[in-house]
């Protein structure tokens, strides 16, 4: 039961991940939104992130993980009963403002518990629970392509029931408890901010979710505005980079048993780098579903395995310094979606050039693996 809450409470994850990548053509139509617009709201959903992954962390070694989990699959379920029937545009700012929050909860709760026991095999079952994060991620566009097209409420409410039906499971679960109850230890924040490693590993997910978030919430757009049609730029998210993430996190997983983590991040870094620049340049639907089950690929084991490498340096302090990490990797969330918004302004045929983030930011992860890697080395 504990894994099972684990693997599903990512899969949720997983699912309001593409949420708004997936739900996007969808509001823009309805509401007349444009880039710029739906630039603030990924923002919007960042800052949710932010804030709520920077606080939740000592909540977690102070209270435990299970609060965590039942407070972000709480607010994902109540969000998503709500989108669909909002009224306009500000009332979608705030209401992906707390989808954030939910799922910066969510998800670092739920690394924390997968953490904490899985032990020297840290890496590789922190790549098996979060490839159920590249499956959710394929879930919602391919049923909102085939199942729910057009039907924003249904989409939505099927989510929100399978978050109530998680809740349920995690109810069940026998989450270990706190070690520390007396009081939250801020103490032990101020003593990790100033961890030089920690603060590499902080600004390599800044640039990784930079970069994977920046496909979810952009691409469906992008191959839109190249001509593909709009059901073909879904089910190329969904089948290619959503599978691709999750077949890459099945692959890695006996590897990382046997080469380290950080070499790991190094040969992922490079390959983001090709295989992102080639993705944005494919203009046929075949094409360019080839080149982005190879960028998911590349990607799948980044994220899972620098939070493998941060629990195994901060044991002790696990929810403390993976909410610390996973906070900067928000906020690059936060930078590249206002970034590509404002870059490609209110005509969607420059989000090609705007993309481009995405390989520049991998080229500065290639250099900072390499970095650490000689820094972990002399640790």
């Amino acid at each position: 039961m504990l894994i099972l809450s684990v693997i599903l409470s990512i899969f949720v994850y997983g699912m309001i991940a593409s949420t708004l990548g997936t739900i996007l053509p969808d509001l823009s139509e309805r509401f007349t939104l444009s880039p710029r617009q739906n630039g603030i709201i990924a923002f919007a959903q960042a800052l949710g992130l932010i804030l709520a992954s920077l606080a939740v962390g000592p909540l977690l070694d102070w209270k435990g993980k299970s609060i965590g989990l039942f407070i972000g699959l709480g607010l994902i379920a109540v969000v998503l009963v709500t989108l669909p029937r909002c009224p306009g545009y500000k009332s979608i700012v705030m209401l992906m403002f707390l989808m954030g929050a939910g799922g910066g909860v969510l998800i670092t709760a739920a690394n924390a518990v997968a953490s904490d026991i899985s032990g020297a095999r840290r890496g590789s079952v922190l790549n098996l629970v979060n490839l159920f994060f590249g499956l959710g991620g394929f879930v919602t566009p391919f049923i909102a392509a085939n199942l729910f097209a057009k039907r924003l409420r249904r989409l939505c409410d099927a989510i929100a029931v399978f978050s109530l039906f998680t809740f349920g499971i995690v109810l069940m679960s026998p989450i270990p408890k706190a070690n520390r109850i007396h009081r939250m230890p801020f103490n032990g924040a101020e003593y990790l901010l100033t961890q030089p490693t920690l603060l590499l590993l902080s600004l390599f997910l800044f640039l990784y979710v930079s970069c994977e978030v920046g496909v979810w919430n952009w691409l469906p757009q992008h191959l839109i505005a190249q001509g593909i049609p709009e059901p073909h730029a879904l089910n190329i998210l969904s089948f290619g980079f959503a599978l691709g993430l999750l077949a890459g996190r099945v692959l890695i997983s006996p590897v990382l048993l046997r080469v380290p983590a950080v070499t790991v991040l190094v040969v992922a870094s490079a390959a983001m780098t090709v295989t992102t620049l080639i993705m944005l340049l494919m203009r046929r639907a075949t094409s360019a579903l080839v080149a982005v089950a190879l960028a998911g690929l590349a990607m799948a084991p980044v994220y899972p395995t620098t939070l493998a490498i941060v629990g195994g340096k901060f044991s002790s302090m696990t929810g403390t310094a993976l909410g610390i990490v996973i906070t900067c990797g928000w906020i690059g969330l936060a930078a590249s979606s206002r970034f590509i918004g404002a870059l490609a302004g209110a005509d969607t045929r420059r989000l090609r050039k705007a993309l481009m983030i995405i390989p520049i930011f991998c080229v500065c992860m290639l250099l900072l693996s390499l970095f650490l890697q000689i820094s972990l080395q002399r640790v």
